[in-house]
C-alpha cells in the first residue's frame, strides 16, 4: 500500500496532522537572515505541531511587517516556512518641492515609517500623501497636489518617487468676529497674531493660516475677555472657508461676551504657615475691581513663590472664584496648602568630568541642611550658567526615601571646552589688517582660574599680553588677577596724527562681589609710556618740550560692573553697566585721571524684536603739575563702535596747525537707540545673524582753551547724529559687523563714511 504524500499544508483542518518537529526550514528568503525568522517563530525543534501552532506562526511572521505572504508546510517531520519578502526601499526621490526642504519632508516621512533601507508597505502610500499635504497645509499651501510612483528594482527593491505641485500660497484674506458688543473689531483683532496680508507680512507671516496659530489666537481672545471681567465669555463657533481657487482663506469667529463681574471679597483659605499679612500684599486684587483671571493667577503664583522661598517646596495654591451670577459678583478664594517645610539633604554634582566639585559648589546659593528655597536654587543655576564652562545645567530635586520633609538636589552639567586657541587674520576699516593669536583657558586645570596669552597686530596697534585671574582668591568670592602687556600705537595710522606711543603695563587687580550680578573692582597699575613726537605735529612737539618723552606712572583703578544680560552675544533682555575711574597717584610723572560710564540695556518688545539703549560718557583732566590729561590718552568718537557714518576716531577738536589732524577730547558723550531682530529666513541664522535699525549720536570735546587746538569748549550743538541699518553675523570663519549709516548733520571738515564693516573681531 502506498503511503500518502508527506508534503502537506498545515493551515487547513482537513490536511492537518499532529507531529513532532525534527527540523525547521525557511524558504524564499532574499535579504532577511534565517536567524531573524527563527527569533520570531513561536515553535522550536522537538515541539508538537497542531493547527493552533501553525496559525500562531503565520500571524507572528505577518506581524513583523517583513513579508507579503507566509505559508506553513510539512515535509516529513520537517516544518517548512515559505515566505515572500516585501521589497526594500532603495531610494526616495521628492521633486517639485520649493517651500519645504527635501530633508524636512523626508524627516516627516520617516516618522510614519517610510525611509530608505526600510521595508516598503503599500498601505503607507495614502499616509505618505496625507502627511505631505499636512506639512504643506501648515505652510499655507492649500492648493498642493501630491502623486506617488513606485518603481520595481532588482534584488526585490523599489524606488519611491513623489511629485509635488505646490501651487500658490493661500493667504488669510479676512477675519470676522461676530457677537461682540463691548469691544470693536479693531481692538479684538489686535489680539490676533493672524491677520490679513499687509506690507510686513513677508516678515511676520501673519497671513499664513495654520490651525495651531488660530487656536493660539482664540485662547488669547478668551484671555482678553477673562482679564476684563467677562467670566462667562464663550467662543460659540469658528468657521474657516477657502475660496474656490484656493488662494484666499476667510475666518469667522462667533462669540458670546456675557456680563462683567466684579470682585466682592478676597479670602485666604487653608493653613498658609506664613502670616497672612505677608501674603495679602502679594494679591493684587481689590474689592470692587473688575475680575481679572491674569491678576488672579499671578497673585497665586506670587504666593506659591514666597512659600517656596520659605522652604515649602511642594506648596499648592489654587485660586477658586465663587460666582454669583445674579449679582454679577465673584468671591476670589486662595486655597493655600503649604505642605511640610522641606530641607535639603545633599547636593550632588554629576557630569563635571574636568571641573572640580568645589568650582560648582562655590556658586551655589542653596546650602545643604538649610531650608529648600526655589529662589536660591534659581540663582544657583544662573550663576553656574554664567561661568561659561557648561553647555547645559539641569537641576533635579528628588525626595529622600523615608524622609518626606527632605530632598536631594542633583546638579547635572554638560561640560564644553573651556579653552580657546585662536589664530587668524581679520580686517577693520579703522585698524587695517589684523593678525591675532591668543590662548585662553577659562577653567585652567578644572580650577575655574583664567589664563590668557595674546598677540595681536594691525597697521595701527601691536599688543602682547599675559593675564591671570583667580575668581575665588578668597572663599567669599574676592578675585585676584595679574595683567602684563605691551602695546605700541601709531596714531598716524590710527587717526592720521603724527605721533606714536609705546606702553608697558603691569597690573594687580581685585574684585569683590556686591550681588549675584554686580562686582566692585580695585586695581594697582604701573605704566611706562614712551612718547614719539612727529615733526609735523606742533602739539606733540610742545608736549615733549613741557613734559619729556618717557613717563613712569602709578594708577589706582576703581570700577563697578553690573551684568544682567541673558546672553553675552545677542542679548534680548537685561543690561551691562560699567563705571570706572583711574587716577595717577601723586609722584607719578604725569598726574591725571579718567572717568568713564558705559551702559547698554536691552528691552524685549516682542518675541522677535528687541530695543537697545546705549550710553557712553567719559571725562578726564589733569591735576598738580599736569594742567590737563595727556592728549594721547584722550577719548575719541566716530566709527563702528561710536557714531556710525563718520570715519573712526575723526570727530571732535583738531590741531590748529599742519593738516588739522583730529586729537580727540577730554570729554565724551555718546549713545545709540537701536531696534534688533533676527532675519525672517529662520533656521540657524536666527542664532548667528542679527539685523538692526539705529539712531546714533555723540562727539568729544576739548573743554579747556588751548592755542594749538581748534574747536575748544563744550557745546551740545556739536553733537553729531546718524541713522541707518546694521548687520551682525557670527560667521563660521569669524565675526562680521556691517553698517550703512546716513550722517544727518555732517560739517564740511567731517570725514564721513556711510558704509563700514569689520571682520575677525568681537563685537
Amino acid at each position: 500500500m502506498e503511503n500518502p504524500s508527506d508534503d502537506v499544508i498545515l493551515t487547513t483542518p482537513t490536511t492537518a496532522a499532529t507531529f513532532t518537529i525534527t527540523d525547521i526550514r525557511v524558504e524564499g528568503l532574499q535579504r532577511i537572515a534565517a536567524g531573524t525568522v527563527f527569533n520570531y517563530l513561536p515553535v522550536e525543534v522537538n515541539d508538537s505541531v497542531t493547527n493552533s501552532v501553525t496559525a500562531d506562526c503565520i500571524r507572528t511572521l505577518y506581524a513583523t511587517g517583513f513579508f507579503d505572504d507566509v505559508k506553513v508546510k510539512r515535509d516529513g517531520n520537517v516544518l517548512v516556512i515559505q515566505v515572500r519578502e516585501r521589497p526594500a526601499i532603495a531610494h526616495i526621490d521628492i521633486v517639485g518641492n520649493q517651500t519645504i526642504k527635501t530633508e524636512d519632508l523626508k524627516k516627516g516621512l520617516k516618522e510614519i515609517g517610510l525611509a530608505e533601507g526600510r521595508v516598503f508597505n503599500r498601505l503607507l502610500l495614502d499616509q505618505i500623501e496625507q502627511e505631505l499635504r499636512r506639512q504643506y497645509f501648515a505652510a499655507g499651501k492649500y492648493g498642493v497636489t501630491v502623486q506617488s510612483t513606485i518603481s520595481p528594482l532588482e534584488r526585490n527593491r523599489v524606488g519611491v518617487r513623489i511629485e509635488v505641485t505646490e501651487g500658490l500660497t493661500t493667504r488669510l484674506k479676512q477675519i470676522n468676529i461676530i457677537g461682540n458688543q463691548a469691544f470693536d473689531d479693531e481692538t479684538l483683532l489686535k489680539q490676533f497674531k493672524l491677520g490679513a496680508s499687509k506690507w510686513s507680512s513677508f516678515y511676520t507671516k501673519n497671513d499664513q493660516y495654520a490651525k495651531e496659530k488660530l487656536s493660539g489666537d482664540l485662547e488669547t481672545l478668551r484671555s482678553f475677555y477673562l482679564d476684563r471681567g467677562y467670566i462667562d465669555f464663550q467662543i460659540t463657533s469658528t468657521q474657516v472657508t477657502i475660496s474656490p481657487d484656493k488662494k484666499d482663506i476667510y475666518v469667522t469667529v462667533a462669540v458670546n461676551e456675557g456680563d462683567v463681574f466684579h470682585i466682592s471679597d478676597i479670602r485666604l483659605v487653608g493653613d498658609p504657615s506664613v502670616p497672612a499679612e505677608h501674603l495679602f500684599p502679594l494679591v493684587h486684587l481689590r474689592r470692587g475691581d473688575v475680575f481679572s483671571r491674569k491678576i488672579t493667577t499671578d497673585s497665586a503664583e506670587r504666593i506659591s513663590a514666597l512659600l517656596g522661598e520659605q522652604g515649602y517646596a511642594f506648596a499648592n495654591v489654587n485660586s477658586v472664584p465663587d460666582i454669583d451670577r445674579q449679582k454679577k459678583q465673584v468671591v476670589v478664594s486662595f486655597f493655600v496648602d503649604p505642605g511640610k517645610r522641606t530641607y535639603v539633604h545633599r547636593i550632588n554634582m554629576k557630569g563635571n568630568t574636568r571641573t572640580r566639585d568645589e568650582v560648582l559648589r562655590r556658586e551655589m546659593r542653596q546650602m545643604e541642611t538649610a531650608w529648600f528655597s526655589s529662589d536660591l536654587l534659581r540663582r544657583s543655576r544662573e550663576r553656574l550658567q554664567r561661568l561659561g564652562y557648561f553647555d547645559d545645567v539641569t537641576i533635579e530635586t528628588p525626595s529622600v526615601p523615608e524622609a518626606a520633609d527632605m530632598v536631594d538636589i542633583n546638579i547635572g552639567v554638560k561640560e564644553k571646552p573651556s579653552g580657546n586657541l585662536l589664530a587668524g587674520v581679520g580686517y577693520s576699516q579703522s585698524q587695517g589688517i589684523l593678525f591675532n593669536t591668543s590662548i585662553t583657558q577659562n577653567n585652567f586645570l578644572g580650577t575655574g582660574k583664567r589664563v590668557t596669552f595674546a598677540f595681536n597686530t594691525s597697521d595701527s596697534n601691536q599688543l602682547y599680553r599675559f593675564a591671570y585671574t583667580n575668581p575665588y582668591y578668597t572663599v567669599d568670592g574676592i578675585s585676584r588677577g595679574f595683567d602684563l602687556s605691551y602695546r605700541t600705537t601709531d596714531f598716524d595710522q590710527y587717526i592720521g596724527a603724527d605721533y606714536a606711543t609705546d606702553v608697558g603695563v603691569a597690573e594687580l587687580n581685585f574684585s569683590l562681589p556686591v550681588s549675584d550680578i554686580s562686582r566692585a573692582g580695585l586695581a594697582i597699575r604701573y605704566q611706562f609710556t614712551h612718547f614719539f613726537a612727529g615733526d609735523d605735529s606742533d602739539l606733540a612737539q610742545e608736549f615733549v618740550t613741557t613734559h619729556g618723552e618717557d613717563f613712569n606712572d602709578f594708577f589706582l583703578v576703581a570700577s563697578y560692573t553690573k551684568d544682567s544680560r541673558d546672553s553675552a552675544t545677542f542679548p534680548n533682555k537685561g543690561g551691562l553697566q560699567r563705571l570706572s575711574g583711574e587716577f595717577t597717584v601723586p609722584g607719578s610723572d604725569l598726574q591725571y585721571y579718567r572717568l568713564n560710564y558705559r551702559s547698554q540695556h536691552y528691552i524685549p518688545l516682542t518675541r522677535r524684536f528687541t530695543f537697545s539703549l546705549r550710553t557712553d560718557i567719559g571725562y578726564g583732566d589733569g591735576y598738580g603739575d599736569t594742567e590737563q590729561m595727556p592728549f594721547f590718552e584722550n577719548f575719541y568718537a566716530g566709527g563702528p563702535n561710536s557714531v556710525r557714518g563718520w570715519k573712526a576716531n575723526t570727530l571732535g577738536p583738531r590741531e590748529a596747525t599742519g593738516e588739522y589732524d583730529p586729537v580727540g577730547g577730554n570729554f565724551k558723550l555718546g549713545g545709540s537707540f537701536e531696534l534688533f531682530a533676527p532675519p525672517p529666513v529662520g533656521g540657524d541664522f536666527e542664532k548667528t545673524l542679527r539685523l538692526g535699525a539705529f539712531f546714533d549720536f555723540g562727539n568729544v570735546w576739548w573743554t579747556k582753551d588751548a592755542d594749538l587746538i581748534r574747536g575748544t569748549g563744550f557745546d551740545l550743538g556739536d553733537l553729531r547724529y546718524s541713522t541707518g541699518i546694521s548687520i551682525a553675523w557670527l560667521s563660521p570663519v569669524g565675526a562680521l559687523a556691517l553698517s550703512f549709516a546716513y550722517p544727518i548733520n555732517a560739517e564740511d571738515e567731517d570725514k564721513t563714511q556711510m558704509f563700514q564693516f569689520s571682520f575677525g573681531q568681537n563685537f
